[in-house]
């Protein structure tokens, strides 16, 4: 009896501890509508967590979409990689399993060439050009139908700020970077461009990223501020240079053959919504960058900007990758982008 009594106080103590273990990391996001009555059903993925503001998008639009369309839609939204790896879900978008992908910057160039601009260095490097180019029909049409011949749209972009280097000792010159072996997406552009500066990088998905920087597989990683502190890596890698040499977004990729099934003033309303629910929080992404770049300064990061020569010299070495993917994705049109940008 004595021994049942223990089990039983023992399992009473652990049940709060299982119960928060078990709870919805997505709770706060749920519908506050039901959605079984709808017509039609967009089912949506992304890797990442709603908290940044470029990923919450995603539920913004489900709620304005349900609205505007009198619950005929319903924007099946489902982040943190509940549906796989970016790559595998864009087997799934091309096929149509996946209706909507809001597909990493990095990765969209695996769903067509001419999409890989975006992530070409120092090229849409900042905010205010990201808004040119988004709003520019010059610029931004070639980009949205770039991925036609896989049966996808570019329906718009949100982002998750401007790319640097986290790492776990400072680096303030090329000389510092060569020490450091950087964690870089699967992706072509990205690749290129660390060939092209002679660092020493690893390709690695991002769930293995914690458990390699706690362990020292690698000392640095290729991401933005805003990820890097809301998930915790600048408690490891304390230090942050702001190369700023492109702008993380997420790529609003849309099955053409879902979308071609809706009727014309329906199809006209759901673009409309994810234009408006993109473009606001374009806005509000910036606001969340200067928030947490902030509050990592606050905690004890250290912010470095490497000299206008070292700028110079690594846009000197991407000359090359520019050169490269400007015959993958049009020679006039990267001309043109980076005329207009001034880059």
């Amino acid at each position: 009896m004595k021994k049942f009594l223990v089990l039983l106080l023992a399992l009473c103590l652990a049940a709060p501890a299982l119960a928060e273990e078990k709870k919805d990391p997505l709770a706060n996001w749920k519908p506050k509508f039901d959605p079984s009555g709808a017509k039609y059903t967009y089912i949506l993925s992304n890797i990442s967590h709603p908290v940044i503001e470029g990923v919450a998008v995603g539920y913004n639009i489900r709620d304005a979409v349900w609205e505007k369309t009198g619950g005929q839609i319903y924007v099946d939204y489902r982040p943190l990689a509940q549906l796989g790896g970016e790559k595998d879900v864009i087997s799934k978008l091309k096929l149509g399993a996946v209706h909507g992908m809001l597909s990493s910057s990095v990765a969209a160039a695996n769903v067509a060439d001419r999409l890989g601009i975006v992530n070409l260095p120092y090229v849409i490097d900042t905010f205010d050009k990201l808004d040119t180019f988004r709003n520019d029909p010059e610029l931004w049409q070639p980009f949205a139908d770039g991925a036609q011949q896989q049966g996808v749209l570019v329906a718009d972009v949100t982002g998750y700020g401007p790319y640097g280097w986290a790492t776990t000792t400072p680096v303030k010159s090329l000389a510092d970077a060569k020490q450091i072996n950087f964690r870089i997406a699967q992706a072509p552009v990205n690749t290129d461009a660390y060939k092209a500066w002679g660092l020493k990088f690893t390709v690695m998905p991002w769930p293995d990223v914690p458990q390699a920087l706690q362990t020292g597989v690698i000392t640095g990683l290729d991401h933005t501020a805003i990820v890097c502190n809301i998930t915790k890596k600048f408690t490891i890698a304390k230090s942050f240079t702001e190369l700023n040499y492109a702008q993380g977004l997420f790529v609003h990729l849309v099955n053409k053959r879902w979308l071609n099934k809706l009727p014309e003033e329906l199809r006209k309303t759901f673009l409309d919504v994810i234009h408006e629910e993109s473009t606001k929080t374009r806005q509000l992404t910036r606001q969340q960058h200067d928030v947490q770049v902030a509050k990592a300064k606050e905690a004890g990061v250290e912010f470095i900007q490497l000299s206008a020569e070292e700028i110079a010299e690594l846009k000197k070495l991407a000359e090359p990758v520019l050169d490269k993917w400007s015959e993958k994705i049009g020679a006039d049109y990267l001309a043109k982008v980076r005329a207009k940008l001034g880059s």
